[in-house]
């Protein structure tokens, strides 16, 4: 069985509703990115940022997965399918893909403060004096900016791994993440799925300029010829 990478980033969940993750001004729903979404951030000005995220969870909570996702989920009846993602939500696993590497965190878990190897459940806000059972404020379960991304080994092996790669709503210019389609086999049949593409076909990499929920469609059509 023929194994399938995909790379997806905020373009990927942008027809279910969710806004990319900043604006070409880098601000992020109205927020210098690095006020809420950066170590320093949180230790300036705790409150705002777990706001910042509580307001992210609900809006997440609020959408469903579209047609890309579901689409995504349904190659697994023919081919192991391996997703990374660099999205925060969990519109992947709610469209039924079962292998799902999210290298940024995950915004319904959190974890404490000084312990990011045991994470929690957390579907609603977290306010500063939630702690976790050691006592240890929590905060969100994701990777901010300046932060380790402990999911990259483990997204390099995969990629290792591939015979197929596609590439959803993501602009590949942001390392580590940029870096991963440098890690499939040579010569891999490349697909890249954007509306404004940063790379034009060559050789193994087809580029399609579509939407997610189009271009997966013609992938797939490509992928059964």
């Amino acid at each position: 069985m023929k194994h399938i990478v995909v790379l997806t980033g905020a373009g990927m969940s942008a027809e279910s509703g969710l806004k990319t993750f900043r604006d070409a001004d880098g601000l992020w729903e109205g927020h210098d990115v690095m006020e809420v979404a950066t170590p320093e951030g949180f230790r300036i000005n705790p409150e705002l940022v777990l706001e910042f995220y509580n307001q992210r969870r609900r809006q997440l909570l609020s959408v469903q997965p579209n047609a890309a996702h579901f689409a995504l989920a349904s190659l697994e009846h023919d081919y192991k399918v391996s997703i990374v993602t660099q999205n925060v939500d969990d519109l992947h696993e709610r469209a039924g893909s079962s292998d799902v590497i999210h290298l940024h965190g995950e915004l319904l878990k959190s974890r404490s403060i000084v312990n990011d190897l045991e994470c929690f459940e957390h579907k609603h806000d977290i306010r500063l004096g939630d702690t976790c059972p050691e006592g240890h404020q929590l905060r969100p379960h994701v990777v901010w900016f300046g932060e380790a991304v402990p999911m990259i080994d483990k997204a390099m092996e995969v990629c290792a791994n591939a015979d197929v790669l596609i590439i959803i709503g993501t602009s590949m210019q942001v390392y580590p993440a940029a870096s991963l389609m440098h890690y499939v086999p040579e010569g891999t049949p490349t697909f890249f799925i954007d509306p404004k593409p940063a790379m034009e076909s060559r050789g193994h990499l087809t580029v399609i300029s579509e939407t997610a929920t189009k271009g997966i469609k013609k992938v797939m059509r490509l992928l059964s010829t």
